[in-house]
């Protein structure tokens, strides 16, 4: 697994013991740092990763901004927040479009475990967070608990189209399309199209 990890933190042991931790159970990654939100940007403009854990109260933080400013440097930038806030602030940072969410009291296989999951599946939510997002998906909500992106690939999808056809109306790779295809079921708590297209035709029931 060559990937290319951006640890954002600006407290020093945090940085280590993360970056210890993960080059000890995958063996091909590298490790970069940033201790302050301006550093971040200067780093992805200079080069391009493929995670970057995330610390919203860094120096320079704009919070729930940070998420779609992060990605118009880099749009396929997956980033996994790490905070000791709870369940309920993160939803507001996934809703922006982050891809996870890791408690910075977390055990170290909890860590490894949400690691893997963004890298093999493109999101990690803890089970608490996935209760919250999908006790939600009412027909009102579905637009606020999506990404923009995810958004108008949730439309596309219950509008009939597959993953080759997502990625070429939205000009993006087909391994793109179907990693939010996997984030857009977990947020709305469903298994198939058929729940999809469900919570689709209730929004429009009652519009």
């Amino acid at each position: 697994m060559n990937k290319k990890i951006l640890i954002a933190d600006d407290h020093y042991v945090v940085r280590l013991g993360t970056a210890l931790i993960l080059e000890s159970q995958f063996a091909k990654i590298s490790i970069d740092y940033a201790e302050s939100y301006d550093e971040v940007k200067n780093k992805l403009n200079a080069e391009r990763f493929d995670l970057i854990i995330l610390d919203i109260e860094m120096p320079g933080s704009t919070f729930k901004k940070m998420i779609k400013e992060l990605k118009m440097i880099q749009e396929d930038l997956m980033i996994m927040i790490f905070s000791s806030y709870k369940e309920s602030v993160a939803i507001e940072y996934i809703q922006e479009g982050a891809e996870g969410y890791l408690n910075k009291l977390s055990s170290e296989k909890t860590l490894i475990k949400a690691v893997q999951s963004i890298f093999e599946d493109g999101y990690y939510y803890p089970f608490k967070l996935v209760k919250q997002l999908s006790a939600r998906p009412q027909k009102e909500e579905v637009e606020s608990i999506l990404s923009e992106r995810e958004f108008q690939v949730f439309k596309l999808l219950v509008e009939g189209n597959g993953n080759l056809e997502i990625a070429n109306i939205l000009q993006i790779q087909m391994t793109t399309a179907s990693t939010y295809k996997r984030r857009i079921y977990a947020k709305l708590g469903v298994n198939n199209l058929i729940d999809l297209l469900k919570i689709y035709n209730s929004q429009n029931q009652e519009k």
